[in-house]
């Protein structure tokens, strides 16, 4: 099995990107984010991008320092309330958008991963998101199709994985990291333990190693997006 270990980012992303690739990167807010990813985007310089990420970070941190570089064309998100530069860009018409209720866009990556080209679904129906989709009726009630979702380059972020890229994520980070996983052409995990095949449990594995070809270590910085505290008594 050919070794699937690269030294940085930089290195693990080499030979994969061109203009106008589309991309999925896991994590909710800045949890779970394939931060040091992000970080080599940048770096790489890949323009006309196509984003589908729950949301974009936040100013100059995660997927926002790609908004920064305008390095973003389109994003495929649910949320964009904390980050001013990506207000700032839809608004003035500088900045592609495509809107979807939280669970719509978390069920058409796992649609994408598992090969379903759409589903039909009652969110939505009746407001905007609606327009332009297929209506169609069951049991009464009606529904619009939504379609799946799938990537060049999948980037998610584990807490562990073994050297063959079998991954765990930690608690509340596996958030989108597990279904975009298994809907990108080539997945990259960054992780912040490698061990050994076999050293992890396979009853708490959440991707399977099949679904990965690229794995690289390192230190995250993992930033909280909202610090609230209780007041000292």
């Amino acid at each position: 099995m050919a070794n699937k270990i690269y030294d940085t980012a930089d290195l693990a992303l080499d030979g994969l990107l061109f203009d106008g690739m589309t991309l999925m990167a896991g994590g909710f807010g800045l949890c779970g984010i394939p931060e040091l990813s992000i970080a080599a985007l940048v770096r790489a310089g890949v323009k006309d991008l196509t984003v589908i990420s729950n949301n974009a970070g936040v100013d100059g941190f995660g997927l926002g320092q790609l908004l920064a570089t305008r390095q973003i064309r389109k994003m495929i998100s649910s949320y964009v309330g904390e980050n001013k530069e990506f207000e700032r860009q839809y608004l003035a018409g500088e900045l592609e958008l495509e809107f979807n209720p939280q669970g719509t866009l978390a069920e058409r990556c796992r649609a994408g991963g598992a090969g379903i080209p759409g589903f039909y679904t009652k969110t939505g129906v009746g407001t905007l998101i609606a327009e332009g989709k297929e209506h169609k009726t069951f049991a009464d009630a009606t529904y619009i199709l939504e379609t799946g979702l799938t990537a060049d380059i999948a980037l998610v972020k584990a807490w562990k994985g073994d050297t063959e890229g079998n991954l765990i994520y930690r608690a509340t980070a596996q958030n989108f990291n597990p279904i975009m996983a298994s809907a990108g052409r080539i997945t990259i995990a960054e992780v912040e333990e490698i061990v050994p095949t076999g050293a992890l449990d396979p009853n708490f594995i959440h991707t399977p190693g099949i679904f990965v070809q690229r794995l690289v270590q390192g230190t995250h910085e993992k930033r909280i997006e909202q610090r609230t505290t209780r007041p000292k008594l």
